[in-house]
């Protein structure tokens, strides 16, 4: 690595060496590769559709459905918007005139998969398929099991929407007047400006001005030993009769933790620790992912309530400061990490019941 050999040329001490090189900047990297070729392809395509004037009439189409969940139909768009990116998606919830409705779709928008979990989603659904099916039907049994975690997602957006108009947000749902715009022919210089500078890179700068004290601090916890293990190994034992009581393990649950800057680095994370290596890796196939999971006793419950687990669970660190950002308030910031945290621990042991008892 260049970076590497210029910090040994420029003589600084290796353990400072490998706190920027294998902890911090593998971790920048990592964010930025993840979830820049995503974004870069959602984002235009989606301002395209807006300025061209089809989105408005999606929502408005959709209204009927989100007013029996008690929420605006403009929420069909802030939840399109997370798709690739929750914090973005919370940005756009701006859209939504009634502040009671607003905050609904800010709350729940975490529950639609970002680009961020996507990856980790598809690569788990890949690992158990290929053992039990064909290589020609592998891919589309993935592709289904994926498609129904999306619909789960939506699924529960509505109902804790519903939810929370009927206890903490009580209130009518709003009349929807819209004025619904022609169709246009969008924009080039504008579509390209407001999807890659005033999205994308807005995104991106948050993502990583968080991550990058994510992937020091990870470093710091995989290298000291206490013992004869490191403080992360401690810190997943700890974690591990609670992760079993909900059909995970220590490690897992460890990883989702240190992976709240940003949920690209779960999965690194977990195979670090797995590996016991001092640094994030990342697996270079299916077949060596699927082993090191093996080895390491997953089994079909762990391999679902993971991906429960990551549908579901606290938002990233990026969406959490930009809900403060919207809202302005600690409350309902609380409530965004919480909320999603209790739903997804309520439903994996839900599952590791039914699971364990057939």
């Amino acid at each position: 690595m260049n970076l590497n050999l210029f910090f040994i040329y420029i003589k600084v001490p290796l353990w400072l060496n490998n706190l920027l090189v294998l902890g911090i900047y593998r971790t920048f990297a990592w964010v930025v590769s993840v979830m820049l070729p995503p974004m870069a392809i959602f984002f235009p395509i989606f301002t395209l559709l807006e300025d061209g004037g089809y989105l408005p009439r999606i929502c408005f189409n959709l209204d009927h459905v989100f007013k029996k969940a008690c929420c605006h139909g403009k929420q069909a768009l802030t939840m399109c918007m997370g798709f690739g990116c929750n914090a973005a998606g919370v940005i756009a919830c701006r859209i939504i005139e009634s502040p009671r409705e607003r905050l609904i779709a800010i709350v729940t928008n975490n529950f639609v998969p970002c680009n961020g979990r996507f990856p980790t989603l598809i690569a788990l659904s890949m690992v158990f398929v290929g053992v039990s099916f064909s290589s020609a039907t592998s891919s589309i049994i993935a592709a289904l099991m994926v498609v129904v975690l999306v619909l789960i997602g939506i699924g529960i957006t509505l109902l804790t929407s519903y939810a929370l108009s009927k206890t903490i947000l009580r209130g009518m749902p709003s009349s929807f007047t819209l004025e619904l715009p022609p169709y246009r022919r969008p924009q080039l210089g504008r579509v390209l400006y407001t999807s890659i500078i005033d999205r994308t890179m807005f995104v991106l700068g948050r993502a990583i001005t968080v991550a990058i004290p994510a992937g020091a601090i990870t470093y710091i916890l995989g290298n000291i030993i206490i013992g004869d293990i490191s403080i992360l190994a401690h810190a997943a034992n700890f974690l591990n009769p609670f992760a079993k009581m909900i059909g995970l393990e220590g490690f897992i649950l460890i990883a989702f933790i240190l992976g709240f800057p940003a949920n690209e680095i779960v999965l690194p994370i977990l195979l670090m620790a797995y590996l016991s290596k001092g640094s994030m890796l990342q697996f270079e196939s299916i077949d060596q992912l699927r082993e090191i999971l093996l080895n390491n006793g997953w089994t079909y419950l762990t391999l679902i309530n993971t991906m429960l687990f990551s549908l579901l669970h606290f938002p990233c660190a990026t969406t959490v400061w930009t809900i403060k950002k919207e809202t302005g308030s600690i409350k309902w910031t609380l409530l965004s990490v919480l909320m999603p945290t209790v739903i997804a621990i309520i439903i994996c042991f839900c599952t590791a019941k039914i699971y364990r008892l057939f």
